[in-house]
């Protein structure tokens, strides 16, 4: 019970001589610092509410006009054309007050209404500026002189300085398209994947939705983009991921990998304490909103939200829908290490534990010989089974007494973190292809009750030294997470360092109280619970195929030399491999976002198009060169402007989703609708981008580049494909399906691809030489700081 008495601030007990007070000045310093630092976090997030508030303006700006104001009444002026006076004469009648006290304070409430009509003014100015969209459809690197002209407005209005929030309000609301619009686009996607009497059925099915019911359902979807500041996100956070009640392991969560060819240090316990400080950095700049908005061509700002939710989250497991619970702070980690589950604070005294401290921390946990309690060591396997049994155990088990602390503990904490004690993982051994399909089937859903799948993120650390993140998709997209997870690789490595021995730098306090273990009464029953969870994980574990492979034969250097966007390059070349395994065409869901409106998340680019499938048929059936290479250009031009269509409001999935939503709401039924959100993406793609390239050196230190991350495959019988361009000479694929379709494999997937790749730039630069093929693999070395 020592972790119990470290807990506690006074005792008392109660003699004949009277009370016997015992107070622990430790604890009660504890608390003291806890509250001071709780109250600062309190007073910066109310000093960004304001300049947040106020943006483009400063909140200097309201004394600069109230100075300017009162400037102009001493020439005897009247800036306010007597509505300076009109306020006087309203003011309550104060003896104390003389007549030039109200004057002034007259005109300070006059300047102050003034100025907050000039930041209502600017910032309608703004959002009337961003919902302008013509510049992303212009040539690259030939812009109009209209768009000069906007760049150049959006930059005066824009202010100076931005918090990670200061655009919020300024950021236009998304378009409903036109049912017209939509249904037309819809039928041209469709138009390759069906012959002429599936085709002439669905276009009839597309005109009698489109000239009735979805008359009826485009008022109401009109009627809430009114009201709501996203009229898509709300409905597909719920119906698309908290209503899901299968296993979110696999079908939903993703991950995120370590370095491919470099492990800063061999030491576990070292890597952990290095990138949790990282992360806690991170989380510091996140509160004070110091994270730069992520801006478009260094002018046209992305929306910011999904950054709110990043740490202290945790997904709630329901009967009928999860939620997702956000907590204000948490000054702790929970770690999980050899089926046991530890707290560990990372702030002492009110500071930030260094790496070093951390570090010490970690080695702990891993030396501790305690053994899990009763049911502790696979009970993480409840948030990777199905959602209804997992909401009924937590309602059932878990609602008070020792468990529901313990729960509380893992539910509240910033994130969760696994010690891996068996494996090691990463590029290496005499198959590194091999390794790295481990690796990412680890990241995915390890031993399926090793993670706490619910939380936001999880990290992993494994014994020689490599990490990986796997994220929660609910409460947000890879991006948001990609961007913490560059963060932590590059101050780990670039900042925080190691030293000679592969410990983190600094001095340990070893006073540190011990991390505490957490308690659990399991009975059998939940036992049974946590048995039946496992093995409904484990059978999709086990279906799951996936193939990770850096491709290095040339990368997106060699593709903008030949006047291609390197992203439809790539979703060419996936459906010519698609095409070359099948002989047929499928419905393919490329990932795009819509930052550039307010909530905005994402929404689908169909890749496979009219013009795409006309150039593979080229392609296969020996058309001469000058045709393939003019279908080429037509179905890359097409995926482009699909692209920008997406980014800019103009998708139509999305769309199609919110009018059966209404549909469901109103109780009728459209067979239209119906068939078309049963479709199936038998080809889910998604590339991963690098956001913050300024904190890599890739000239002087070109192995330190991460390997991307992956998902798991959306259709049964289809694959998942995620894809990640590093430098100009590097693509790395991750290739997901299940084992149960006998008519997909992940490697056979994989050399198709390869093979796609080299014909596509053979037919674009036939004169130019291809480079010798490099080695796929390096030897994992370790780099110390």
């Amino acid at each position: 019970m020592a972790e119990a008495h470290q807990a506690v601030a006074f005792q008392f007990t109660v003699t004949p001589e009277g009370i016997n007070l015992q107070l622990s000045h430790q604890a009660l310093t504890e608390i003291y610092l806890s509250g001071v630092r709780s109250w600062k976090k309190r007073v910066i997030r109310l000093k960004n509410s304001v300049i947040t508030g106020v943006y483009p303006a400063s909140p200097s700006s309201w004394l600069f006009v109230v100075i300017a104001i009162l400037a102009t009444m001493y020439t005897r002026s009247d800036p306010s054309m007597g509505l300076i006076a009109k306020i006087q004469e309203h003011l309550p009648v104060s003896q104390s007050m003389s007549t030039q006290c109200q004057a002034v304070l007259s005109a300070v409430l006059f300047s102050t209404m003034l100025w907050l009509l000039l930041i209502f003014t600017m910032r309608l100015c703004l959002k009337q500026l961003l919902s302008y969209h013509r510049w992303m459809f212009e040539q690259h690197g030939k812009m109009s002189n209209t768009t000069k002209v906007w760049v150049a407005l959006v930059r005066i209005f824009s202010g100076r300085k931005p918090l990670l929030y200061s655009y919020q309000g300024s950021l236009p609301n998304l378009p409903v398209p036109s049912i017209k619009d939509t249904v037309k686009r819809y039928l041209e996607s469709v138009r390759p994947l069906m012959d002429d009497t599936q085709y002439g059925r669905m276009t009839k099915l597309a005109t009698e939705f489109e000239s009735s019911l979805g008359n009826r359902l485009q008022w109401y979807l009109k009627l809430k983009a009114l009201w709501a500041a996203n009229y898509v996100s709300d409905w597909w956070e719920e119906y698309v991921y908290l209503r899901g009640r299968s296993p979110i392991m696999v079908n939903s969560n993703y991950y995120g990998m370590d370095f491919l060819y470099v492990t800063p240090t061999p030491i576990q316990a070292a890597r952990a304490g290095n990138s949790i400080h990282a992360f806690f950095l991170y989380r510091r700049k996140l509160n004070k909103e110091e994270i730069k908005p992520w801006l478009l061509r260094s002018a046209v700002p992305c929306c910011s939200y999904q950054f709110e939710r990043m740490f202290n989250t945790c997904r709630i497991p329901g009967a009928l829908t999860d939620t997702v619970q956000h907590w204000q702070d948490s000054d702790y980690i929970v770690v999980y290490h050899r089926g046991r589950y530890f707290r560990l604070r990372v702030y002492q005294a009110g500071r930030l534990l260094s790496p070093r401290e951390i570090e010490f921390q970690i080695q702990r946990i891993l030396d501790d010989p305690t053994p899990p309690s009763r049911g502790e060591a696979k009970l993480g396997a409840l948030t990777a089974g199905d959602r209804i049994p997992w909401a009924k155990a937590r309602a059932k088990y878990f609602n008070s007494g020792v468990n529901k602390r313990s729960l509380d503990c893992i539910e509240r904490a910033a994130f969760f973190v696994t010690l891996d004690d068996d494996d090691e993982q990463g590029m290496m051994g005499d198959d590194p292809a091999a390794s790295l399909d481990r690796y990412a089937k680890s990241l995915l859903h390890g031993k399926c009750y090793d993670r706490w799948f619910d939380k936001s993120f999880s990290v992993v650390y494994y014994k020689n030294g490599k990490n990986g993140i796997n994220g929660e998709h609910s409460w947000a997209d890879a991006p948001v997470v990609a961007h913490l997870w560059e963060y932590t690789l590059a101050t780990d490595c670039f900042q925080l360092g190691y030293n000679a021995e592969g410990h983190c730098k600094g001095e340990v306090d070893s006073s540190l109280p011990l991390p505490q273990k957490l308690n659990w009464e399991i009975p059998p029953e939940c036992e049974e619970q946590i048995s039946q969870s496992l093995a409904v994980a484990q059978v999709l574990a086990d279906n799951v195929d996936f193939h990770v492979f850096p491709f290095q034969d040339f990368g997106k250097g060699k593709v903008k030399k030949c006047h291609v966007s390197p992203d439809a390059f790539i979703q060419m070349a996936l459906q010519l491999a698609y095409y070359r395994e099948r002989r047929t065409f499928c419905l393919t869901y490329e990932a795009s976002m819509t930052r550039l409106f307010r909530e905005g998340r994402t929404e689908t680019v169909r890749s496979c198009t009219n013009e795409s499938s006309a150039f593979v048929r080229a392609l296969e059936g020996g058309e001469v060169k000058p045709q393939k290479l003019r279908l080429f250009r037509a179905a890359s031009e097409k995926h482009q402007l699909l692209y920008r269509m997406a980014m800019t409001g103009a998708g139509i999935d999305r769309h199609l989703f919110c009018l059966y939503v209404v549909s469901k709401y109103l109780g009728v039924e459209s067979p239209f609708l119906k068939e078309v959100l049963s479709e199936p993406w038998r080809l889910s793609t998604s590339q991963t981008p690098i956001q913050q390239v300024e904190l890599f050196d890739m000239v002087n230190y070109p192995e330190y580049i991460s390997c991307g991350g992956g998902f798991g495959p959306v259709a049964d019988d289809g694959y998942g494909v995620a894809y990640c361009i590093l430098g100009d000479n590097l693509i790395n694929f991750h290739i997901s399906c299940k084992h149960s379709c006998p008519d997909t494999d992940a490697h056979k997937f994989g050399a198709r691809i390869r093979k796609a790749l080299h014909d596509l730039i053979q037919l674009l630069s036939p004169d130019q030489k291809e480079p010798n093929k490099m080695e796929e693999s390096q030897p994992d070395v370790k780099k110390d700081q």
